[in-house]
């Protein structure tokens, strides 16, 4: 039995990580305190760009709006889980399911372009420093952020338009713990295959384009980085570096393992344990990572807190 997704509003079930009633708390409160911890720690890093005038700088301008974006994507996918395991009700709306899919898919992207950007920016500075002023001047980051954006939502809306072209099945199920577009194509009664062939078409550019950015800027880095004369400049231009490439394997890695093991495993509910690595870890440790590797961002955060303390003893 069909029905148009058009004309007919029906629901769908979201399963989760697991049925077992009894790991049910347990995984509320696991996801729970992530959830808190990572919506915390990207708050601070934000605070702390904001009110440090020495990371007004376009490394710390991409790395504000990458903050903001893992704040959002988590935001739009754990608090409804967290929501369905409270109320013990797992059903979502074919709507809701729809934008939830869309805003993961631009966030997601928008992450990528972001992470290309930022190796961009390092590119500049460690390889023509006299003309990082120039060349990555305030208005022309503005710039770069806004395209980035635009490109992220286009993707995620033409995805969705595309849903919505498609018929689906009654009785829809998703063994996951949110709506991902690939998710909901499998739900579809109707051929799906040019769905499927766009989705590979745009990740293939949208993401793979800024990877290969990343390659190419961190292969001129290190070209240039063991060039310098004195070990000082080299730990200095690495250590500007390496916070970025750890976000950049994070990110990248888990997204790779996820994709690798949904061929290889047949498993559902593993792959959706899987999926949790990529979309939910990932926006947890890029604040840890950065505070732990980036002087800067040290000293800045020690100044928030230490406000929040004072003003808190007041």
């Amino acid at each position: 039995m069909e029905v148009e997704n058009k004309s007919v509003v029906f629901d769908i079930f979201l399963h989760g990580l697991t049925d077992d009633t009894e790991l049910q708390p347990f995984i509320f409160g696991l996801f729970l305190c992530m959830y808190l911890i990572t919506i915390f720690g990207n708050l601070l890093i934000i605070l702390a760009i904001i009110c440090d005038s020495h990371l007004h700088t376009p490394m710390y301008f991409f790395l504000c709006h990458l903050a903001f974006n893992d704040m959002y994507l988590i935001s739009i996918t754990v608090p409804k889980m967290l929501v369905n395991i409270q109320t013990q009700d797992q059903r979502i709306t074919f709507a809701g399911c729809l934008s939830q899919g869309c805003f993961v898919a631009v966030c997601t992207i928008f992450e990528c372009f972001l992470l290309g950007i930022m190796a961009y920016d390092r590119f500049i500075a460690i390889c023509y420093p006299l003309r990082y002023t120039v060349l990555m001047n305030p208005c022309f980051c503005v710039i770069l952020t806004l395209i980035s954006l635009f490109f992220s939502i286009v993707n995620g809306l033409l995805h969705s338009l595309m849903v919505l072209h498609l018929s689906f099945c009654t009785d829809l199920e998703i063994l996951h713990f949110f709506c991902e577009i690939a998710q909901i194509l499998k739900l579809a009664c109707s051929d799906s295959l040019i769905n499927n062939i766009l989705i590979f078409v745009t990740s293939s550019i949208f993401a793979g384009v800024p990877l290969c950015g990343i390659i190419f800027s961190y292969v001129h880095i290190v070209s240039t980085v063991l060039k310098m004369p004195s070990l000082e400049g080299k730990y200095k231009a690495f250590s500007t570096c390496g916070s970025h490439l750890s976000v950049v394997s994070l990110f990248y890695g888990t997204g790779f393992g996820v994709y690798i093991s949904s061929n290889v495993i047949d498993s559902p509910k593993k792959i959706a344990m899987a999926s949790v690595m990529y979309s939910i870890v990932p926006p947890m440790m890029n604040p840890f990572i950065y505070s732990m590797r980036n002087r800067n961002m040290k000293e800045a955060l020690k100044k928030v807190i230490g406000r929040k303390l004072l003003f808190s003893d007041v």
